[in-house]
């Protein structure tokens, strides 16, 4: 994976920034597809489960199958655009994806400005409902592989049970660990509370938007998106250095920092692993 971001950047002042602009984009296209027509559309866990409960209405089935599927196509044109690329000695284009999604965020705003969609908050489980969901699934699986495949799959931006579950992990992490060990899990920790914290400003957000703007309120997400995109995704206008084609790239989370790395143990325990019988020598010697 040729990761754009490494931990140094990841966590650092001018790129994280991003990480909340993108999931405050998300929370606001969650939340305005639900003020549309009462679905969320950001992560795929409702629309499997609705494909389920609608089990036997095999138009609705077909409908929510389409906005699943758009989602996890946007997911491989963003690879195509940057691993793809990468694979067949191109220069990965870690912005594109991004300016696609903010690109494909206007479109729906200017569409159901025109009516396209139907009226704003109407009909549920209408083929203009599920053209815009399909529409704005693509969208979010283009962003959350797009900042996935640009961080070795350290950061994603569209969901949250990932994050919410990390974020547990390293809070706990914290309370056995210290020095160097416990300043990056907290670090890890923060990350994630930013993301969280994020989604739901954006959410927060799109509601007067879309009560007063309607359709038009996707712009708000369509900025934030381009926003983060110009900071953190055009290597020519940071110190970001992007990976040589042609050169391995591994995913970042294949190399822990060392502070992370299972420490050697102490003497009286590594007595003890030293004493104790191989499994693989006992059955080689029984054999």
């Amino acid at each position: 994976m040729p990761a754009l971001h490494h931990h140094e950047t990841i966590f650092s002042l001018r790129h994280g920034p991003s990480w909340v602009l993108l999931t405050m984009a998300a929370g606001a296209v969650n939340a305005g597809a639900f003020l549309a027509c009462r679905r969320f559309v950001t992560h795929v866990t409702g629309t499997v489960s609705l494909l389920g409960m609608d089990s036997g209405a095999w138009g609705l089935m077909l409908d929510y199958a389409v906005v699943l599927a758009c989602f996890i196509a946007g997911a491989m044109a963003s690879v195509l655009a940057i691993d793809g690329r990468y694979h067949r000695g191109l220069a990965p284009l870690y912005a594109l994806p991004l300016v696609v999604v903010s690109g494909l965020l206007t479109l729906v705003s200017l569409l159901g400005a025109q009516g396209l969609f139907g009226r704003f908050g109407g009909s549920v489980e209408s083929l203009p409902d599920f053209a815009m969901l399909s529409l704005l699934s693509f969208a979010m699986g283009l962003q959350n592989a797009a900042v996935a495949s640009s961080t070795g799959a350290v950061v994603r931006t569209t969901h949250l049970t990932g994050p919410a579950t990390d974020l547990g992990v390293f809070l706990a992490t914290c309370f056995f660990t210290a020095g160097e060990q416990r300043r990056l899990a907290f670090q890890r920790a923060m990350l994630r509370l930013l993301k969280i914290g994020g989604f739901a400003l954006g959410a927060a957000l799109m509601v007067p938007a879309a009560r007063h703007l309607g359709y038009t309120a996707f712009l708000v997400p369509a900025s934030l998106v381009l926003g983060a995109t110009a900071l953190s995704f055009v290597p020519a206008w940071s110190t970001l250095e992007a990976p040589v084609p042609g050169t391995p790239v591994y995913p970042l989370r294949t190399s822990p920092p060392a502070a992370l790395r299972p420490s050697a143990p102490s003497g009286a325990l590594a007595a003890m692993r030293a004493s104790r019988p191989s499994a693989v020598g006992s059955v080689a010697d029984a054999s």
